[in-house]
């Protein structure tokens, strides 16, 4: 019999060869991403490695489709359609940390996969809403004066997207629940949490990075943060054995 672990290092390499063949991904991102997939398997078992790859599939899928419209809108020119090192760590840096923190600090296992799930969530929720909501989109706002704005622009919303991202939280969220027993509760901390996330990505984008204060890159690594924060904080307020 084959050991586990040998099985997912096999995926994880057929995940690198795809990736870099089809262009995804550069060798550093696609090597980055093997890392980061191997921290989240060890720390979330293939529920783990089940959430993570869910998030590339729809990721990729959403980054693909329509591309050459989505390339003429003015502020979404500067996104590469091949993904870098950094960008991998943004979307997936916070779920490796957790990855790891369950093998030192096993006790709260539990605790530390809500938060990887989370974080995939809202990773999944910023990447489809601004990729799908740039397309299907019909009127878009900035997210602080909620006035008409341009597409693709930082910090500029749409009801589409938002319910787009909504929709890829639950995806997160449901293999989660599925591959742990379905609690409706973390089922919907999960898409919360996510939804949050997506907000502060906006947020920020709209404060501080089209102002050059902070990457995109540092803005998708907090949104991803705020969310595993905040499926910690709700996790504790709402399942701790001394809620009723």
């Amino acid at each position: 019999m084959i050991p586990p672990d040998l099985i997912v290092l096999l995926v994880l390499l057929a995940g690198i060869i795809f990736s870099i063949g089809r262009k995804k991904l550069t060798l550093p991102a696609a090597l980055t991403g093997a890392v980061l997939g191997w921290l989240v398997y060890k720390g979330g078992g293939y529920t783990g490695l089940a959430m993570l790859t869910s998030f590339f599939i729809l990721g990729t899928a959403a980054t693909s489709w329509k591309k050459k419209e989505k390339m003429l809108i003015k502020g979404h020119a500067i996104h590469q359609p091949t993904r870098i090192a950094g960008q991998v760590i943004a979307n997936g840096g916070v779920a490796a940390i957790t990855g790891l923190a369950v093998l030192v600090f096993p006790y709260y296992e539990h605790l530390l996969q809500i938060m990887m799930a989370a974080s995939l969530a809202a990773a999944a929720a910023d990447t489809l809403s601004s990729e799908l909501g740039m397309v299907y989109g019909r009127r878009y706002y900035h997210i602080l004066t909620w006035q008409p704005d341009e597409k693709g622009l930082d910090g500029v919303v749409s009801r589409e997207g938002w319910l787009i991202g909504i929709t890829a939280s639950a995806v997160i969220a449901a293999v989660y629940a599925l591959g742990h027993g379905w609690d409706t509760r973390i089922f919907f901390i999960l898409i919360g949490s996510g939804t949050l996330g997506n907000l502060v990505d906006s947020l920020l984008g709209a404060v501080c990075e089209r102002k050059g204060q902070l990457s995109n890159n540092a803005v998708n690594f907090l949104n991803t943060l705020a969310a595993a924060l905040t499926a910690a904080a709700l996790t504790y307020a709402l399942l701790s054995p001394s809620t009723p």
